[in-house]
């Protein structure tokens, strides 16, 4: 199947905070709802908010394996990354730095639009990210 569009729903999970830490992202099918990949990446020991930056990033990358330079419309729970991503805030850890930077270098000049959404409406990403934690591996699933 072809997508134009595609949302990708991403998470941070950590154990501590720092502690052991994975990003987790689903990419759906804006039409249908359905989930299209799964995707879980191992972080190492870090902050929920690095956690949350290799979610997004993962999550896109995912997506543009499925459909190439698709619109994207990332939905997080981190009000953090999609402030900093959207441009609102600054971005003063050097860390958060490195990564905003290499998911705008990943982006490029493609449509990637960034909405907060409540926790509660994020559980399949939140899901995939301790899914990593738990198998201790990154993976995609399709």
């Amino acid at each position: 199947m072809t997508y134009a569009n595609l949302i990708v729903e991403a998470d941070g999970a950590s154990r501590g905070n720092p502690g052991d830490a994975a990003g987790g992202a689903v990419v759906l099918d804006p039409d249908t709802g359905q989930t299209i990949a799964t995707v879980g990446e191992l972080c190492g020991t870090a902050s929920n908010n690095v956690a949350e930056y290799r979610g997004m990033i993962a999550g896109i990358r995912a997506a543009w394996d499925i459909a190439p330079g698709a619109s994207l419309r990332v939905l997080m729970d981190s009000k953090l990354v999609v402030e900093q991503m959207s441009g609102r805030w600054k971005i003063k850890h050097p860390d958060m730095q490195a990564l905003a930077r290499e998911a705008r270098e990943l982006i490029g000049g493609s449509p990637v639009s960034f909405e907060w959404v409540p926790r509660e409406k994020n559980a399949r990403a939140d899901a995939a990210g301790n899914a990593a934690l738990d198998r201790r591996e990154s993976f995609c699933e399709r």
